[in-house]
């Protein structure tokens, strides 16, 4: 690593040391443990979600497919040409974080043929249903099975979440982000009386309802409060998931602009509010209609938008698998942007250890997946491939090249004008290229550009979240556009 990149981490790590104290600004880096990708199956178009139906003995992957495709995985990585579920027609997944985001095997699959999927339809609007595979075909969904369950309208076109689960209560949660924009302009995730912003819990398990709602939901008898909201106070629940072991929900929301946050709680703490937007992180954000009176529950971790940490928490699973014995019990999850992997577990006294395992660039890992065995794989949405973590020598490749430049947005959100300052080195003038969080390139429109600095027109750009990247795609940074 070049003199300049110690020094600025090391002066990151003293701060982060004096403002938190247990939580390391860089993750509490020990590199004991580390894990390398192989590659397990290729060839598929932006990769949203890995799936299994939890039948043993099954041992097939699901691959979601953001444009509306479910494909499949047989068990020795051959890909079926043919998808299980194609209902790319009735998905939107033009703009932004729209499309087939999210799918989930019902607990009795193997009986009841039963799945379940969260897209944004072609109004615009998050959509949960629940499709039957064939009764003649197990490699194919029966298309015209579709039971729609739950729309819930979005205002714009970002923070639509995706994911849903079950959980060992035989109920299905379902996470929502608040809807949109930059700064949760109408305080939805606060606001009891709208789905955004939560986490929803719904019993499935009736044919003559849509869904009913558990008897044990928090808000089931108050007349203030939607009956499905399960918990709030969540921007992006991009990826969730749920461990049965220990009974514990852990939910990666994706930040604004300072702090990436990794909640747990136990399933038996219903209600809790997890700060969005009073909070960001740990950090107050905008508290204007919030009070310290309101009983906030912390992240167990955060770490920070910065150029060589990440912009965008990919989260993943809690560990229970038999090939890494030594990463067991541990969440392992990513930074979409920079492609770093790292583990949280508890130490002897139950305070949360972070542990990095890995820094690959260039990846975008959009999201984790388990096979039936509890073994573990990620996807890398750019370039469509699925890989399988396994044990390994330490795949932490930390940029050590001088040739290298950092750059930093100014100001930030943005509105029609982005500015973006950096550091040359033998390349000159940098290059520029804007994605969206599921790696749509957007156009770059350069209307200055001076050894050190350059402005864009975003004017043009939906309201929403976006990466900025150098053309050698080392480094990036996260940007929103009001």
């Amino acid at each position: 690593m070049d003199s300049k990149k110690q020094k600025l981490k090391q002066f990151f790590m003293y701060k982060s040391i004096l403002i938190f104290i247990v939580i390391s600004w860089f993750s509490n880096i020990v590199n004991a443990q580390s894990i390398k990708l192989n590659t397990y199956a290729g060839g598929f178009t932006k990769p949203v979600d890995i799936s299994n139906t939890g039948t043993q003995g099954d041992g097939r992957l699901f691959i979601t497919e953001k444009d509306g495709r479910i494909r499949i995985v047989e068990a020795d990585g051959t890909v079926l040409s043919a998808p299980f579920l194609d209902i790319d027609p009735v998905v939107n997944s033009g703009a932004n974080e729209r499309g087939l985001l999210g799918l989930c095997f019902h607990p009795d699959y193997s009986n009841n043929g039963y799945f379940y999927v969260h897209y944004t339809n072609s109004g615009g609007h998050s959509t949960i249903s629940r499709f039957k595979v064939s009764q003649t075909d197990p490699d194919k969904a029966d298309p015209g099975s579709e039971k729609v369950l739950l729309v819930v309208n979005q205002p714009f076109n970002n923070h639509n979440a995706g994911d849903l689960e079950f959980g060992p209560d035989g109920y299905l949660y379902i996470g929502m982000g608040d809807g949109g924009n930059a700064g949760d302009p109408n305080n939805r995730s606060q606001n009891p009386q709208t789905l955004l912003g939560k986490m929803l819990r719904i019993d499935v398990n009736t044919e003559t309802e849509k869904y009913l709602i558990p008897a044990d939901n928090p808000y089931n008898n108050n007349p203030d409060t939607l009956p499905e909201i399960w918990a709030l106070g969540l921007r992006n629940p991009w990826r969730f998931c749920i461990d049965t072991v220990l009974n514990e929900i852990w939910i990666a929301d994706v930040g604004q602009d300072e702090w990436e946050e990794i909640n747990v709680a136990s399933l038996s703490l219903p209600a809790l509010n997890y700060g969005w937007r009073c909070y960001e992180g740990m950090q107050k954000f905008n508290f204007s209609q919030c009070s310290d009176n309101t009983d906030f529950f912390d992240p167990v971790h955060v770490y920070a938008n910065k150029f060589d940490v990440g912009c965008s928490v990919t989260g993943g699973f809690v560990y229970r698998g038999d090939d890494m014995p030594i990463l067991k019990g541990r969440y392992i999850y990513a930074d979409f942007c920079t492609g770093k992997f790292w583990s949280l577990t508890r130490n002897g006294n139950g305070a949360m250890e972070n542990e990095e395992l890995a820094d690959l660039d260039n990846m975008e890992f959009a999201t984790f997946g388990l096979d039936v065995n509890g073994e573990m794989y990620v996807a890398g949405l750019g370039n469509g491939t699925v890989f399988k973590l396994e044990s390994g020598p330490s795949a932490v490749n930390h940029l050590t090249n001088g040739d290298n430049y950092v750059f930093r947005v100014g100001t930030n959100p943005a509105s029609g004008t982005l500015d973006i300052f950096y550091e040359e080195y033998k390349y000159g003038k940098a290059q520029w290229n804007i994605y969206n969080l599921t790696a749509t390139p957007f156009p770059v429109k350069i209307t200055m550009q001076s050894p050190g600095a350059v402005k864009i027109d975003i004017s043009l750009l939906p309201p929403g979240m976006y990466i900025i990247k150098n053309s050698e795609n080392r480094y990036w940074q996260k940007f929103v556009k009001h």
